[in-house]
Formats: structure tokens, sequence, C-alpha cells
């Protein structure tokens, strides 16, 4: 049985940054693999 997209997406494993191997703070389903951090950017 197929279940709800969402549902989908609160399963995912916390995203974590290829440089640094920190937990991102982003959407899991967004792009990025790099923090921030790593990238030297100021929010």
């Amino acid at each position: 049985m197929l279940e709800k997209m969402s549902e989908f997406y609160k399963k995912l494993p916390p995203k974590t940054c290829c440089e640094c191997g920190k937990e991102m703070e982003e959407q899991h389903e967004c792009y990025g693999n790099v923090c921030v951090h790593c990238l030297n950017v100021s929010c």
C-alpha cells in the first residue's frame, strides 16, 4: 500500500553535511549537501 507523500518525508533521516558530517538544519528534501558553516555563509 502506498503511503502519503508527507509521511514519506517525515520518515527520512536527518541530512548531514558531506564536508563536516554535522546534521544540517534544512529541509531533508532540499538538494544542498554542504552546511552554511562549511560554505562560509552567514545567515
